[in-house]
């Protein structure tokens, strides 16, 4: 901890992230390779990164030929403000049937009320047989939706998107997918600046379109010369302008019909619905970036006005632009816009 001088005492927030035997490498790298980035205008983290066994300090073994070392046991769990669960390939009663090993119980025993969740992949059986999830969304890897559903019928699995942020609880499709979770825990923290910053550092696109659907093996899949990588570089050279379907389609000399089903196989989402999303994310850059007011952003961002503008943001975000602008305005910027975006 530090603190600045006359001021309040500083504290990264906390991650501590479940080491268990069976773990994949890749997966518990995620958290500490993209919490591990973010600092303040100060140059301090934003977050610490700690990991902890299920049991006292020692070897935890992973699905690769090597073991690794873990320095803190299960009681590091007490101290955390965020805890993530990465996946596991030897979770054994967890995954066949619903239960939590005494070891397993036990460590979780020591996570605070209040604290913010978090799963990879099937760590999301942990969550779910320790009882976190009943009555929310969630999800897993597309291979595993079924049998989270199956033994967990109070969970509502969807197995099409990347990740599921419902507030405290927050699960992620497999593998790679926690890189996008991470990366929007850090973006809802610190906004959208912060997250894009740590993104291009790892090397890594800082908001991945669609979910899982376009991963998932089809048994006679249809092969596909033309893609629609053009008509969506198009459209986000214009998200200012009215877009419809059909001048996508255009730039791809496909018919609107073969346009739609292929952007969706490439995609996960309709042209309507990425639309919506980039011009979300559009919006979210300039309410951080820029002293435009909220009916500026709305013309700039392609809603049109701010009304159709609050509408997605608050369904998309849960916020209004203003609060999202208060919230993650950056340091220094002018501040005190009212909700039809002047300064007050």
């Amino acid at each position: 901890m530090t603190s600045e001088p006359g001021g309040p005492e500083f504290r990264p927030h906390r991650v501590v992230v479940l080491a268990m035997d069976g773990l994949l490498p890749f997966e518990l790298g995620i958290p500490h390779r993209i919490f591990g980035r973010p600092k303040d205008a100060l140059g301090r983290r934003l977050y610490e990164v700690l990991t902890c066994s299920i049991r006292p300090p020692g070897p935890v073994r992973t699905d690769a030929d090597f073991s690794i070392t873990v320095e803190h046991g299960p009681e590091l769990l007490a101290t955390a403000d965020t805890v993530i669960v990465p996946a596991s390939y030897e979770l054994g009663p967890v995954f066949e049937e619903g239960v939590l090993t005494p070891d397993l119980a036990a460590a979780l025993a020591h996570i605070r009320p209040g604290t913010r969740l978090a799963s990879i992949c099937t760590g999301v059986f942990v969550l779910a047989a320790a009882g976190y999830l009943d009555g929310r969304p969630a999800t897993t890897h597309w291979a595993e939706t079924d049998q989270l559903q199956a033994l967990f019928p109070k969970i509502d699995v969807d197995p099409n998107v990347l990740f599921i942020d419902d507030g405290d609880v927050l699960t992620s499709a497999g593998v790679a997918a926690g890189i996008d979770l991470c990366l929007h825990m850090v973006r809802r923290d610190h906004g959208a600046a912060v997250a894009n910053e740590v993104a291009r550092r790892t090397v890594v696109p800082p908001h991945r379109d669609g979910g899982q659907a376009q991963y998932i093996e089809r048994p006679v899949p249809e092969p596909q010369v033309a893609t629609t990588t053009g008509a969506r570089a198009w459209a986000l050279g214009r998200l200012h302008e009215p877009i419809q379907l059909r001048d996508m389609a255009a730039q791809e000399s496909m018919s609107v019909r073969t346009f739609t089903r292929r952007f969706r196989e490439e995609v996960g989402v309709s042209p309507g619905q990425w639309l919506t999303q980039q011009r979300v994310e559009r919006a979210r850059h300039l309410l951080e970036s820029s002293d435009l007011s909220v009916d500026q952003v709305a013309r700039d961002a392609g809603f049109g006005t701010a009304q159709s503008m609050r509408q997605h943001l608050q369904s998309a975000l849960g916020v209004t632009p203003t609060a999202y602008r208060r919230t993650f305005r950056s340091a220094g910027g002018p501040k005190g816009y009212d909700d039809a975006g002047a300064l007050r």
